[in-house]
């Protein structure tokens, strides 16, 4: 790879493996994932792309039976160097899970959450922190519908609302990089199109990594798919081209439903 591809990269990982205990989840995984690009990861359940994306963020280190050895850069650092923070490392990877997980507080403190735990030693001013609400929801394509509710619980959203917001959480905080797992799968088809539309209307400011065991969704919502099965990278391509043409019979066998 050229150092101007690699440049290109927001996220490389070389060499990855992990354990849960004396279980091996991750085996060898090199991974060059793009800059501004949505990337989706699937494969059969507990094929690791889950573990993967919770590697990402170091989320999974909260475990104390795990263990990791080989490197990932998130935007050529390496993100398990032990002179980088844990609290500097989440602000540049936000994650998004299955099932939304609002705070029991309203809409704008939700939104403000992140933005006042990274700068406690600065206090923005009333207008600003309206600023920073008014634009992390319309980012999110929530706005509209909430503008006039902003101190009504979070909770009281739909679950599709409820998602948008858990990723306008984030987004005061500037990261770099969102990791999605599974964000559409407590959704109805008409949530799961909403949250979609959003993450092709974030494509190209971040760089987004979501993890679907919805092939159709995984077709509909990435510009590139990384397959994966029992811990392994099998196929890592444009997403066209891997459901059309797999350079991989494994990949084939998945996508054609005669495995998994």
């Amino acid at each position: 790879m050229s150092k101007h591809q690699e440049l290109n990269c927001a996220i490389q990982t070389e060499g990855l493996n992990l354990w849960y205990g004396t279980f091996q989840a991750l085996f060898d995984v090199n991974l060059n994932i793009r800059n501004g690009r949505i990337t989706s990861l699937i494969g059969p359940s507990g094929c690791g792309k889950s573990t993967f994306l919770r590697s990402v963020n170091r989320i999974n280190e909260r475990l104390g039976y795990v263990r990791i050895n080989g490197s990932i850069k998130v935007h050529e650092q390496n993100i398990y160097a032990p002179s980088v923070e844990l609290l500097q490392v989440r602000k540049q990877v936000g994650m998004v899970f299955q099932r939304p997980n609002p705070l029991p507080l309203p809409i704008r403190d939700n939104v403000l959450f992140g933005h006042r735990i990274h700068n406690r030693a600065e206090s923005s001013s009333r207008a600003e922190e309206d600023e920073i609400v008014e634009q992390a929801l319309r980012q999110v394509l929530l706005w509209d519908k909430v503008k006039d509710k902003l101190k009504r619980k979070a909770t009281e959203l739909s679950l599709e609302e409820q998602q948008k917001l858990c990723i306008a959480r984030l987004l005061p905080v500037k990261p770099r990089v969102l990791l999605m797992d599974e964000p559409c799968s407590a959704l109805d088809p008409k949530g799961t199109e909403a949250v979609e539309e959003l993450i092709w209307e974030l494509s190209g400011q971040y760089t987004i990594l979501i993890v679907t065991h919805n092939m159709a969704q995984a077709r509909r919502a990435s510009e590139e798919c990384i397959f994966m099965l029992m811990g392994k990278v099998v196929e890592h391509g444009a997403t066209d081209e891997l459901f059309l043409a797999p350079r991989e019979q494994q990949t084939a066998d998945y996508i054609e439903g005669r495995f998994g």
